[in-house]
C-alpha cells in the first residue's frame, strides 16, 4: 500500500506543474457487474462460484483518474479482492493517446503487489492499443505482461451502442501472477452492448471468449478456453 501512495504522490506532482490543472473538472461513475466468472488474463479465478459480483467506482480530474474495484464471491459472500488504480491519460496530438498508471492488487491469500503500466493508443480505425504492465513488487523475474488490442463501436440506435473487440497478450517472466515463462499467453474476443436508460444510467451486457495461445500458457499457467457472460449497471456523474 505504501508503494501505491508513493506513486500517487509522484503523479500528483507531475500534474501540479500543468497550467490546465488550475481548472479541474471532476467526473466519475459507480457501477456493479454480475458475471458468470472472474476472468482475468485467461484465468478463471472463481472456480468455486456460480457467479461473482464486481463493484467499482472511478473519479476523474485534470487528466487523472482514481479507481476502486472489488470482487465478491458468491460462494462465501465476502470480498476476496480489492484493487486500486491510479491513471494519468493525455493526448500527443490528434493521433496518439497515452496512459500511465499503477494498479495495486490486494487479494486474499496472496501478497499485495503493484503493477505499473504504460499504454499507447492510436485514434484511428479499430483504435489499436499496446499496453505494457510491469510488476515491480513481487515478481522475482522480469515481471512484464503485454497486451495488444483493437476494437470498434457502432451506434445501433439513439441510445444503444454495440462494441466489438479483440486482444492478444504476451507474458515475459511475470512469475508471481501469470507464470515463469516468455511466450504468447491468451487471446480474447469480446462483444458488448451499451443501453443508455437515462443520460446517467447505462446498462451493458457483454460476453468474452478467452483461449490460450501457447503450450506454456496451458501447461505452466494452466489456463484453458473460457467463456464469460455478464451485465454491468453504471451511474455516471
Amino acid at each position: 500500500m505504501k508503494k501505491f501512495f508513493v506513486v500517487l504522490a509522484a503523479m500528483m506532482m507531475i500534474g501540479s506543474v500543468s497550467p490546465a490543472f488550475a481548472e479541474i473538472e471532476v467526473s466519475g461513475d459507480a457501477y456493479v457487474s454480475i458475471n458468470s466468472m472472474y476472468l482475468w488474463r485467461g484465468f478463471d479465478l472463481s472456480a468455486d462460484d456460480s457467479f461473482v459480483a464486481q463493484p467499482g467506482a472511478d473519479v476523474s480530474f485534470g487528466g487523472f483518474s482514481l479507481g476502486w474495484w472489488g470482487n465478491m464471491s458468491e460462494n462465501t459472500g465476502e470480498m476476496n479482492e480489492v484493487d486500486l488504480v491510479l491513471d494519468y491519460s493525455f493526448d500527443l496530438g490528434e493521433l496518439v493517446s497515452m496512459s500511465i498508471g499503477n494498479i495495486l492488487y490486494d487479494v486474499d491469500g496472496f501478497k499485495t503487489t503493484n503493477e505499473l503500466y504504460l499504454g499507447v493508443s492510436l485514434n484511428t480505425v479499430l483504435e489499436p492499443s499496446l499496453t505494457i504492465y510491469y510488476d515491480y513488487d513481487e515478481c522475482e523475474e522480469t515481471g512484464a505482461f503485454y497486451t495488444f488490442s483493437v476494437g470498434h463501436g457502432f451506434d445501433l440506435a439513439e441510445n444503444i451502442g454495440l462494441g466489438i473487440g479483440a486482444l492478444v497478450s504476451y507474458n515475459q517472466e511475470s512469475d508471481f501472477a501469470v507464470g515463469n515463462y516468455s511466450d504468447l499467453h491468451n487471446a480474447e474476443l469480446s462483444l458488448g452492448l451499451d443501453y443508455s436508460v437515462t443520460d446517467q444510467i447505462v446498462v451493458s451486457p457483454a460476453v468474452i471468449y478467452s483461449t490460450p495461445m501457447s503450450d506454456d500458457a496451458e501447461d505452466i499457467s494452466g489456463i484453458d478456453d473460457e467463456f464469460m457472460g455478464g451485465v454491468t449497471v453504471a451511474l455516471n456523474f
